[in-house]
């Protein structure tokens, strides 16, 4: 456990700093990263020695609280804060409340301003599924030396902006492969194989809870049928009560609370004066 400050000034510990994650990609230590909206989802990946974990801006007070040591990488979502200053704030305000990173999709501009603010900043090659119509829809990128030399210069760009990491989403695997031993960036693999330096699943992949996941997730487990369960349970609730409150059977003797019998008298005798 490493002691660290945090953004706004706060002593803390986390697993690992940004310096660890460059030292693990130099010893070939791969790490694991998994997406947490809700405390809960934090717990458990804090729980399971989750190397980091991904949120969007707006959820880290709430994936801090949950796991209090694990380096979080705070996402900007792509049709938010469109000017670098609109970034740069929510980038701030992201750290203030705990994040350690802040992953940006927009352009090299936008990277550069935080990277010069001392921001660990990822940026993201591949596939960039809002995107994905500028490359013929959600496909792999780098089946071809062409295609995957353009993702190789498209990584340089941002090691050049002063970026710390990049997310390489959909690429084939033997050019990440060798685009990860050729940068210093740190390199988060989603469907992208195992080349990168961090493996990246998010959390409803991993935990079956996607209707049509993507060829690349894997499930451990079977989130869906907890939440048809849910869903029915929550019906049966709904329709006895509605039932009951129709029919006159709810609320009933075993459910209230009558006033003494005195009590009522005189309460009606004063109703009536």
């Amino acid at each position: 456990m490493k002691r660290i400050y945090t953004f706004g000034g706060k002593p803390a510990e986390r697993n690992l700093t940004v310096h660890c994650a460059r030292q693990n990609k130099e010893d070939g230590i791969k790490m694991v990263q998994v997406s947490a909206a809700t405390a809960e989802e934090a717990e458990a990946c804090e729980r399971a020695g989750v190397d980091m974990i991904a949120a969007s801006d707006h959820n880290v007070a709430a994936v801090r609280d949950g796991a209090p040591t694990t380096f979080i990488i705070a996402s900007l979502r792509m049709t938010e804060y469109i000017t670098e200053d609109n970034a740069l704030a929510a980038a701030i305000r992201a750290l203030e409340l705990g994040a350690d990173a802040i992953y940006t999709p927009r352009g090299l501009s936008t990277v550069e301003r935080l990277a010069n603010e001392g921001i660990a900043v990822q940026g993201h090659v591949g596939l960039v599924p809002r995107l994905s119509t500028q490359v013929g829809g959600m496909r792999v990128i780098g089946k071809t030396a062409d295609e995957a030399m353009k993702v190789f210069s498209d990584v340089k760009r941002f090691e050049d902006a002063g970026g710390a990491a990049v997310e390489a989403e959909l690429v084939a695997v033997e050019a990440l492969e060798e685009i990860s031993k050729r940068t210093s960036l740190i390199t988060h693999s989603i469907g992208s194989g195992s080349g990168g330096d961090v493996i990246f699943s998010f959390m409803q992949d991993i935990c079956g809870d996607v209707e049509r996941p993507p060829r690349h997730a894997r499930a451990w487990a079977d989130m869906r049928s907890v939440r048809r369960l849910e869903a029915v349970e929550r019906a049966k609730g709904v329709d006895g009560f509605t039932e009951a409150v129709r029919l006159g059977t709810f609320p009933d003797a075993k459910h209230t609370v009558p006033m003494p019998r005195e009590e009522h008298d005189l309460f009606l005798a004063s109703l009536d004066t």
